[in-house]
């Protein structure tokens, strides 16, 4: 079950930059700034109501990010959709005939569970699913 919409995802060349508009136009305040190696990419978090904006700056030229980026130039990079069960969504995705590009859900040091869906299967959209640690769904 799709719970809500967790985040926006925006690749950025560089954060100073892409907050200025988030912050100054929109009005949106920065929550912090956080450095994801594992996925190859520095993210400013801009909350928005119950959801966030993620501004992402690839660190290097290898991730998918930065190919991402110098293919397609800034912009929307992905939706992700806080579920239920991670594990059972995916299952029921591959039943469906839909393409993962992660079999299994990788998962953060906090506990958090994520995976993405290709792009070919959701008519052109990047979709991450992401389950949070059972103990943060219990705080929330």
């Amino acid at each position: 079950m799709i719970l809500n919409i967790n985040h926006v995802a925006i690749v950025v060349p560089d954060l100073e930059t892409g907050r200025r508009f988030w912050e100054e136009a929109m009005g949106l305040t920065l929550d912090h700034v956080a450095r994801v190696d594992a996925e190859g990419v520095e993210v400013a978090f801009l909350p928005v109501g119950e959801s966030e904006i993620e501004l992402l700056r690839p660190l290097d030229t290898e991730s998918g990010v930065a190919r991402y980026l110098a293919h397609r130039g800034p912009g929307i990079h992905h939706l992700c959709f806080e579920v239920a069960d991670i594990g059972a969504l995916m299952q029921r995705l591959r039943e469906a005939g839909v393409t993962l590009i992660n079999e299994t859900p990788r998962v953060t040091t906090d506990g958090r569970q994520y995976a993405f869906v290709h792009p070919k299967s959701t008519g052109g959209v990047l979709v991450e699913l992401y389950q949070l640690a059972r103990e943060q769904e219990i705080e929330e």
